[in-house]
């Protein structure tokens, strides 16, 4: 029987892929702890955790008409962001998938009648939200997968996409890390304003009200309230959480839903990203499972 032995709610901010020297520039003398927060991450948790798989819930990856999981044996190529091509590019990857835990996370979700499905165009593109981490985190023999996000699932629906995710795992001989690739509130500052809001002091995040909203959803979240933070979506999606928060979300499914009782970790401090909040979180399995 598979077991979901680790899941994280993780920032991509692009700094994570800048240069040192530029990173430390740019948050005024000190460097981003989310850069060097996965650097201790990896470290602690993922090298420190027999894992066969990680699934990836990517809020760059939003699809319409249904969520998707990549099916591929194997990816690689080069890397250059459409969003940002003079931060991120040529950045070379050679990804391993896992086909068989693709279909059955689609053949558990179709048995539920939810619209997901496993793909494998080659064609199908890549996106930040799975690479910036895979280059911190991945290893060459470990596979990755990606899986979208919806924007147009509503709350239930990405914690159903969740649940469809741990009966496949469970089904199958793996132990999955989970990660929810995404940040918190997600407004820019304007682009005559932003470079003078390029450090990670969170005074920097669009609004107090914004701001205010993530920390206490970080400290629902550090005290295993996930209920909490599963009831109050309609109060948040007033800030324009990251993928509509759908990264959390199916996060939370995976792990059992408003009944998950996991405490967080922080592995960074809460950081402005030009305006947004950004955090890394993780949560180790309870012994005794994730709704103990």
């Amino acid at each position: 029987m598979g077991t979901i032995v680790g899941a994280g709610l993780l920032s991509h901010a692009p700094v994570i892929m800048f240069p040192e020297s530029l990173r430390i520039e740019a948050n005024g003398g000190r460097d981003f702890t989310l850069a060097s927060g996965l650097a201790r991450l990896r470290r602690e948790v993922i090298d420190a955790t027999a894992h066969d798989a990680v699934l990836v819930f990517d809020t760059h990856w939003a699809t319409t008409t249904e969520t998707v999981v990549t099916a591929h044996a194997h990816r690689s190529g080069h890397f250059t962001a459409d969003e940002m091509p003079s931060e991120l590019s040529g950045i070379r990857y050679a990804i391993p998938g896992d086909p068989e835990l693709a279909h059955a996370v689609a053949a558990s979700a179709e048995k539920d009648a939810l619209w997901l499905s496993a793909n494998d165009d080659p064609y199908l593109p890549l996106h930040y939200a799975t690479l910036n981490l895979w280059s911190h985190l991945g290893r060459p023999d470990v596979p990755w997968l990606s899986m979208s996000v919806c924007q147009t699932a509503t709350t239930e629906d990405h914690l159903r996409f969740g649940a469809a995710l741990a009966e496949a795992v469970a089904g199958l001989s793996r132990r999955v890390l989970v990660i929810a690739s995404g940040g918190l509130s997600h407004r820019f500052w304007p682009l005559s304003e932003l470079r003078d809001r390029m450090a990670g002091d969170p005074d920097n995040i669009v609004t107090p009200q914004a701001r205010a909203a993530d920390e206490q959803r970080i400290a629902w979240l550090e005290s295993g309230r996930h209920d909490q933070v599963v009831a109050t979506m309609p109060e948040y999606a007033e800030h324009s959480p990251e993928g509509r928060f759908g990264h959390y979300l199916m996060l939370a499914g995976a792990l059992g839903g408003s009944r998950c009782s996991a405490p967080a970790r922080r592995y960074s401090a809460y950081e402005n990203a030009i305006g947004t909040g950004q955090v890394h979180l993780w949560f180790d399995r309870p012994g005794d499972g994730w709704t103990s």
